[in-house]
């Protein structure tokens, strides 16, 4: 209720146009005095700033902006097979940007475009820094062009080393161990694993953690239970119709996203098996996606929002930095979670109705 009130305050907030009718003067007039510029009469800055004051009128970011303010632009370039990852960060991003009173202008990165034209697009449109969600984040013609013109990024979810690019990322293969753990705690020896697209440095470190955590549990790597996959739901039912068609299948699969682990759960109920009395299936990134399926995946929540919004406002910092003193190069590791739903369960066992 507060949230609903507060939006209609904003929307019937008096506007530079409101001062410049309640003055008598354009615009521009009102832009002028806002802006502290001399040219103005004196007779007339008094008129505005009465105007200012009888209509408690506060200048919004794009009035400041046309007053003679320092717009700040930022990019967000993406290129992401998973609607409802892209969703989320979407979402992130907009919000933090409108916090940081900076514009955010969305492009789709096109395979087919060279790089040379997509950085050359972004400084025609006097874009001041770079959001670099996954895939893009580890495409290092990209960052390389981007920094030789000199245009600020910050990568997210990177599996990358920090270096010399703005980052914000989970852990990832200590979220993927701590799933294996689990997955082994449940009383799985057999566990199969759908890898990520080998594009994302995050697909490796995923898999690390789920050798580790094998071999700590004294459990070999078996090659027939790895597939790979691209992230994509396509890529996982194939992925998922490969391990299950083994003469001894895995009594869990461990997929690198919920797209490739709603997509095992389908090719599971297409074959007769139940998740997750026959088959457990987990996923990583918690997007909405593993709740609306059914049944309700148990995964890793990456805050995918969140990160968005870190991201902001690290590269907004950058670039004051930038601007100011000098800026800081940081790298923001948020905190991951391991979510227990329903499609997990001890091998060839049901759970109770209800139980989590």
């Amino acid at each position: 209720m507060t949230d609903t009130r507060s939006s209609r305050r904003q929307r019937n907030a008096p506007t530079i146009n409101d001062v410049a009718v309640h003055a008598g003067v354009s615009p521009m007039t009102v832009s002028r005095v806002i802006n502290g510029e001399q040219v103005v009469r004196a007779a007339t800055r008094e008129k505005v700033e009465a105007a200012i004051a009888a209509l408690n009128y506060a200048p919004s970011a794009a009035a400041r902006t046309l007053a003679g303010g320092e717009e700040t632009r930022i990019g967000l370039l993406y290129s992401n097979p998973s609607s409802s990852y892209l969703s989320e960060f979407l979402v992130g991003s907009l919000d933090q940007a409108s916090r940081s009173s900076v514009d955010l202008v969305v492009e789709k990165w096109d395979e087919d475009t060279s790089v040379a034209s997509v950085v050359a697009h972004l400084k025609r449109g006097r874009i001041d820094g770079v959001i670099l969600p996954p895939p893009l984040c580890d495409l290092p013609e990209l960052v390389n062009a981007l920094d030789e013109a000199g245009i600020p990024a910050v990568a997210v979810a990177t599996g990358r080393a920090p270096g010399e690019l703005a980052a914000v990322s989970i852990d990832d293969r200590l979220a993927a161990y701590e799933m294996t753990r689990h997955l082994i705690a449940l009383g799985h020896s057999r566990i199969g694993f759908i890898r990520g697209n080998p594009n994302q440095s995050a697909s490796a470190k995923r898999f690390e953690g789920y050798v580790e955590a094998l071999g700590e549990a004294g459990l070999s790597v078996q090659d027939e239970l790895i597939a790979q996959g691209f992230f994509t739901y396509r890529s996982g039912l194939d992925a998922a119709e490969h391990i299950l068609s083994l003469l001894d299948p895995p009594t869990a699969i461990f997929a690198s996203n919920d797209d490739m682990a709603a997509a095992t759960v389908a090719i599971a109920h297409r074959t007769g098996l139940d998740v997750p009395g026959d088959l457990t299936v987990c996923g990583f990134d918690d997007t909405s996606l593993a709740t609306t399926i059914w049944p309700e995946l148990t995964t890793i929540r990456q805050p995918i929002s969140a990160m968005a919004r870190a991201a902001v406002e690290v590269l907004v910092r950058q670039l004051k930095g930038r601007r100011g003193s000098g800026a800081e190069v940081e790298h923001l590791v948020l905190d991951h979670a391991l979510i227990r739903r329903q499609s997990d369960a001890a091998p060839r066992m049901r759970p109770r109705l209800g139980s989590r």
